[in-house]
């Protein structure tokens, strides 16, 4: 088995760009492009700096990638009469579903609503919206929508990501005038006024007041004291064995006599604190991988400041996974690694173990992808917001500050489902007067982290927008990379209705490897699927395998002969590692002093804690 050198910590960094590619630290042009140093070029410098500033105004977005969207639309449209007559008609259609409604109404006749909100709306489950004059405003507003949807749909001659950014910039135009989101349009408004005496709107207003001084004091909100990280989150029994400036390692204290021989390491997403998957005692994946029988290490990331911009992708694969790899190897000698990487870090981990498997290096004995993306054609609504002019925006910013920060990077993900994280919960919080409820999962939401301005860049330009990954063009160290170079079993877990990573992109892995794979959909959405914990109500997955080197099913031939099963894929998962690993051992000790990883802390540690 193929040993890497073990060691305590990182080799000293070259200071420069330059210095870091002559003595081959971080891989050639061909891998990704490098952004221009700060300190060359004034006169670029000079373009990055407007740019910055005017990214700050705009929140991040390029105004020449939304100016580029609809002057597309509006050309394309101008020179389709047949769709402008299709457009018109759906008007006259819509209007007279509008006018029959509102007469049954008038008339107190009984009649179906015509037009109906999205899965994720929530703004009219109030039984309000059913009685006049409420209902229709809602069908009225309803109606617009659908006629925008249908207007900035798909046209021949229309870039698609044009098609959709003009239907989502719309949606976000409309939501911002729902009838919704107005005291006297509302009747759940109206009707907790009157019960409250207007008490409601007191508590609003301080709710409002209190949030926007915390926006523009770019306030960290405190961790409430029922929820505090190593108490009641991220509780699991551990200590940091290993600690560097990118990444601190946990491993967990064995709760079973006896283990399995193989351990497993969990890669965590950068843009994102780890203890997503340590929660509660009662939904933990990791307390409940423990209690399994496996010795379970997991790797924290750092929360970068602007004096880490210079990290790259290539410093958490080597820093991170492999310095990992390295440290466990030396508590648990002799033994191979189940790899379980989710989101963003499963697709760092099938990097690294594509480089892996083509290096010779045997250390692996399984990888585990949790909604996690190797490919990014279709990669959801995420596209709607990356063109090159949306990523050079976001390289300037960047640029400037050495960093996406948390405001920039969550405003994104809450527009995608404005309906229900921005508007629902803001006519609850300034209208009803209610305060935002703790629990786990909101408490690690707003636990927002940061990305080094060039790692983020290299993920945006060349993982995302232009998908190297799977087209064959992603070197490590000078050396293009091949997904069907990895050997090793594959549990691949996609869920229904994430809008991060579709589960139809998840599958795909099947398309570009030839190892023995095992794909698993299960209910929920990007997190809430994953943490689908046994004994969980309403829970169930569908599960299938692909045998080495078998012909390519294609998602929905695949979801139509695959049955649902009810319960809990945690357990499928246990029953496939077991079938993998070897047989019980005695646990290994805490860290391993001979070769200098004494445990440093308890976990959670300290790089989870950083604001």
């Amino acid at each position: 088995m193929t040993r890497r050198p073990v060691r305590q910590s990182p080799p000293e960094m070259p200071e420069t760009v330059a210095e870091r590619r002559a003595q081959g630290v971080i891989a050639p042009a061909s891998s990704v492009p490098i952004p221009l140093p700060r300190e060359a070029h004034p006169h670029a410098a000079l373009d990055r700096g407007a740019m910055a500033s005017l990214a700050r105004l705009t929140a991040g977005l390029s105004p020449h990638a939304m100016i580029d969207a609809w002057s597309d639309w509006a050309m394309h449209l101008a020179r389709a009469p047949g769709r402008q007559m299709e457009l018109l008609e759906r008007a006259q259609a819509d209007w007279l579903k509008l006018v029959q409604y509102s007469i049954a109404g008038l008339t107190d006749q009984t009649t179906a609503k015509p037009f109906h909100p999205g899965p994720h709306d929530t703004r009219w489950s109030h039984a309000g919206w059913d009685k006049a004059p409420f209902a229709q405003w809602q069908q009225g507003f309803l109606a617009v929508q659908d006629w925008w949807h249908a207007a900035t749909s798909d046209l021949r001659g229309l870039r698609l990501q044009n098609a959709e950014r003009t239907g989502f910039m719309m949606r976000q135009l409309l939501d911002t005038v729902s009838p919704s989101n107005f005291p006297l349009g509302n009747p759940e408004i109206l009707e907790k006024t009157r019960q409250t005496v207007g008490k409601n709107l007191v508590e609003g207003a301080a709710h409002f007041i209190d949030d926007a001084l915390h926006v523009l004091a770019q306030e960290h909100r405190p961790v409430p004291e029922e929820f505090t990280l190593g108490k009641a989150l991220a509780s699991t029994k551990g200590s940091v064995v290993y600690r560097n400036d990118l990444m601190e390692l946990i491993q967990y204290s064995p709760t079973t006599e006896k283990v399995r021989a193989e351990p497993v390491l969990i890669v965590p997403a950068w843009i994102m604190k780890y203890y997503i998957l340590d929660l509660s005692p009662e939904n933990s994946f990791i307390r409940w991988l423990v209690g399994q029988g496996y010795t379970v290490f997991c790797i924290s990331w750092c929360n970068p400041g602007a004096d880490q911009a210079d990290l790259s992708l290539e410093d958490y694969r080597k820093q991170g996974i492999l310095q990992a790899l390295d440290v466990i190897n030396a508590i648990v000698p002799g033994q191979k690694v189940h790899a379980n990487g989710y989101c963003l870090g499963g697709t760092l981990l099938a990097i690294a173990a594509a480089a892996m498997a083509r290096d010779q290096d045997d250390r692996l004995a399984s990888v585990t992808l949790m909604a996690a993306q190797v490919d990014f054609a279709e990669a959801g609504e995420l596209l709607i917001f990356l063109d090159e002019s949306q990523v050079a925006f976001l390289e300037d910013m960047m640029w400037a500050q050495g960093y996406l920060d948390r405001p920039q990077m969550s405003g994104a993900f809450a527009a995608i489902r404005s309906e229900d994280l921005i508007w629902s919960r803001a006519v609850r919080r300034y209208f009803l007067g209610e305060p935002d409820l703790p629990t786990d999962m909101a408490i690690w939401v707003s636990d927002t982290t940061r990305m080094p301005a060039r790692m983020h860049s290299e993920y945006l330009r060349g993982i995302f927008l232009e998908n190297r990954i799977t087209a064959g063009r992603f070197a490590v160290e000078g050396r293009v990379i091949a997904l069907k170079d990895i050997n090793v079993p594959m549990f691949v877990v996609g869920t229904e209705t994430d809008h991060i990573a579709p589960w139809r992109s998840t599958y795909k892995t099947a398309l570009f490897t030839d190892c023995d794979l095992t794909f698993v959909l299960t209910k929920g959405g990007h997190n809430g699927g994953i943490l689908s914990e046994p004994g969980h109500r309403d829970r169930h997955y569908r599960i299938g395998h692909r045998a080495p080197a078998a012909h390519y099913i294609g998602p929905d031939a695949w979801l139509a002969a695959t049955e649902p099963r009810q319960g809990s894929w945690w357990s499928e998962w246990a029953d496939w590692l077991s079938s993998h690993s070897d047989g019980l051992v005695p646990p290994p000790a805490m860290g391993a002093l001979e070769a200098g990883f004494a445990p440093i802390a308890p976990a959670p540690g300290v790089y989870v804690l950083q604001p």
